[in-house]
């Protein structure tokens, strides 16, 4: 497993990791979306962190990047908030699911969000340790630490080829 990682220490250099992680995910769908099968990328990647690590924050910033436009809604309460975005003409979707309030493993499921990770796109999974091991696979971890002085480390853990991509282009 490869990883990668970043220190931030303003709210500006956290939104410039997030610029180059939407870069690099911009690539890979453009890659995608560029050979022969034509069937879009799907990405998953899970945010861990503590409360306050600052998760919604880092998505904010990756949905900025990737160039929504609109209010950015924490879903706490309503397990997701779906995105739809475009780069280069492409269009895509990102799902941002926030697990904290899940009462139980199965309730993303229930709540039929399954075919969600199935089809191309991206999921952004805050929480996924309340699904405990329910969730489909990774393609990479982002783990997300507060230091004493407030400054926050964010370290991107590969988990698959794709996720291997985005680290490679960052």
């Amino acid at each position: 497993m490869t990883e990668k990682t970043f220190l931030s220490s303003s709210e500006i250099q956290t939104a410039a990791i997030a610029e180059k992680l939407a870069l690099a995910i911009a690539a890979l769908i453009q890659a995608s979306n560029s050979s022969k099968l034509n069937t879009g990328v799907a990405l998953h990647l899970s945010l861990i962190g503590d409360l306050g690590a600052g998760k919604t924050t880092f998505t904010r910033y990756l949905l900025k990047a990737l160039g929504h436009t609109g209010k950015v809604k924490s879903p706490t309460y309503t397990l997701c908030e779906p995105y739809e975005l475009s780069t280069d003409d492409i269009q895509f979707s990102l799902h941002h699911f926030d697990l904290y309030r899940m009462r139980y493993a199965e309730e993303w499921l229930d709540a039929g969000f399954r075919d969600t990770f199935s089809n191309p796109g991206i999921c952004v999974v805050e929480w996924p340790e309340k699904a405990e091991g329910t969730l489909p696979a990774v393609d990479a971890e982002l783990h997300l630490t507060m230091n004493d002085d407030e400054s926050r480390q964010l370290i991107i853990k590969a988990t698959s080829p794709n996720g291997q991509a985005l680290l490679e282009a960052l």
